[in-house]
Order: structure tokens, then sequence, then C-alpha cells
């Protein structure tokens, strides 16, 4: 069930919120943290029969401490629940896992290989403003954690080498300068240039652009996170070419080792860096 009550965390135990997480990577990222000892483990899921039965198979696992709470990361009074539920609860948060909402992820991407301005615009409200959204609403609680950490599950489709347009690069990669209004600018710019059919001709992404620029978008802000809040631990991870759904199981890794190249992540030693981007467990280049 949505929040049901759960024992009372130790004052040494860290609290870590994983979305999507019934299912593929985000499922066993969340079996990987509840596994590893000091982690009481907030597993969120659009729909509440699958989140509800993936808590359950963690436990039979001999992990009890994880429970579910209903988050649909595109609805701004189920995120608001969610951190209402936190604060109560916990009030703090120690780690932030940013996936994605599973099923939304899916039927985007495979209806996107027939690209519209609507999926265009669907795409970046589900990879860019709703992870977005999430973030800013438990930044407060992360805030209060001695050492909080966020990871953003990234993509090697977000980096910049996929952008033509070297300005386009340029002002994505330029960290010291770049605001979260100038991103939400250059958002609305693709989405004109996506209507109107000039996309190409800007030197946009090709292919799966929407998905993309929206992970370039939550690289860039992920930077600009880091830079703004340097007690926090803000870093992209990209976990590898994953056998799951959104692969059409044709990945290389198992689940298993995808979440592994992210929860490494989210564990690395108190200190550790921030404002990074990471595939598969290592420290890469944006571009």
């Amino acid at each position: 069930m949505e929040g049901a009550t759960p024992t009372p965390a130790p004052s040494n135990t860290r609290i870590a919120v994983v979305t999507g997480g019934s299912k593929g990577i985000g499922l066993e990222a969340c079996k990987q943290l509840a596994g590893g000892g000091a982690i009481t483990v907030v597993l969120t899921a659009r729909d509440e029969a699958r989140g509800t039965a993936a808590v359950e198979q963690i436990k039979r696992l001999g992990h009890a401490d994880v429970i579910f709470h209903q988050l649909d990361i595109t609805d701004a009074s189920s995120i608001a629940r969610l951190a209402d539920f936190i604060k109560t609860r916990f009030a703090k948060l120690d780690i932030l896992f940013n996936g994605m909402d599973a099923g939304q992820r899916i039927d985007w991407m495979w209806t996107s290989c027939r690209q519209t301005y609507e999926t265009a615009k669907q795409g970046l409200q589900t990879n860019y403003y709703g992870t977005k959204r999430v973030t800013e609403a438990l930044l407060p609680l992360l805030r209060s954690s001695s050492d909080g950490r966020i990871v953003n599950v990234s993509s090697n489709f977000g980096l910049l080498s996929f952008f033509r347009n070297e300005e386009l690069k340029q002002e994505l990669n330029d960290v010291d300068n770049l605001t979260e209004e100038g991103l939400d600018e250059l958002l609305a710019m693709f989405l004109k240039d996506f209507e109107s059919g000039g996309a190409e001709a800007r030197g946009w992404p090709a292919e799966f652009s929407a998905y993309k620029v929206a992970k370039a978008a939550m690289n860039a802000y992920s930077r600009i996170l880091a830079k703004r809040h340097p007690e926090l631990r803000v870093n992209c991870a990209h976990p590898g070419y994953v056998k799951t759904d959104i692969t059409r199981n044709s990945g290389i890794l198992t689940p298993e080792e995808g979440a592994r190249n992210i929860t490494s992540v989210a564990l690395l030693p108190e200190g550790g860096p921030t404002g990074k981007y990471f595939s598969e467990g290592e420290e890469a280049s944006f571009v």
C-alpha cells in the first residue's frame, strides 16, 4: 500500500528514494541499495500494484527496509505527496536516484520512432521536466542530510557529440554561465524548430532527437545543481546497454550489472566527485 508505515529507521540509517523502481534497472537498484545495509529504500512507481509487488519481491530476498510510495513524475500533486511523506516519516533524504517511469519511457521511446511535435513535447516533459520537478520537491530534504546525493540516470544518447551545431554544444557545456532559465530557452527553441521542421537545419540531434535533447538538458541541469549546492553530490550515470524492455532485451549487460553501474555512483565515498558524468561506473566526458 502507498505510504505503508515502516519501522522507524535508526538515526544512522540512510534514506533513499528510487523513481521508476518497479522493474528493470530501477528494481535491481532497489535490491542492491536495500541489500547493502543501513539504507531504507522508498521504491516509487506509477502503478501501485506493480510497485507493491516489487516491494514484496525484494522483501522475499530478506531485505525488510523497503517501502512503496506511488509516484507519477509528470503529476505535480503526486510529486508533492511523495515529498510530504518523506518529510513526515523521515525528515530527511540521503539519496535520490532519479530513474524513469518504466511504462512512460517504453511507450514514449518506441512511439518516438515516428516523431511528431506532440511526442517530442511529451518526451521533454517526461525525461527532463518530470525529473527536474521531483528533484526540486525533494531538494530541501536532501539538504537536511549530512551527505545528500542525487544520481540522475543518463544515457550515452545525451552526449553533446550528437549535437551538430557547435554553438548549441558549447552553450550546453558552459556550466559556468548556463542557467536553468537558459536551459528552458534552449528547449523552447528546440520545440519551435521541431514544430517548424527546422530542427535538422539548426543542428539539433537526429533520430530520437527529443530524447537526446532531454538527456543532454538533464546532464546540464545536474551540473548547474552541483555548482549551486556544493554540499550535495550530484552526478549523472549511464548504466550501459542493458537488457530491458526499452532495448527490447537486446542489450549486452544484465539489469543487475546496469544497476550496479548506477548504485556505485550513489555510494561513492563521502566528499567524492560532484557535477560529473559516469559511463558504466567510470567517470567520463559529457561531450
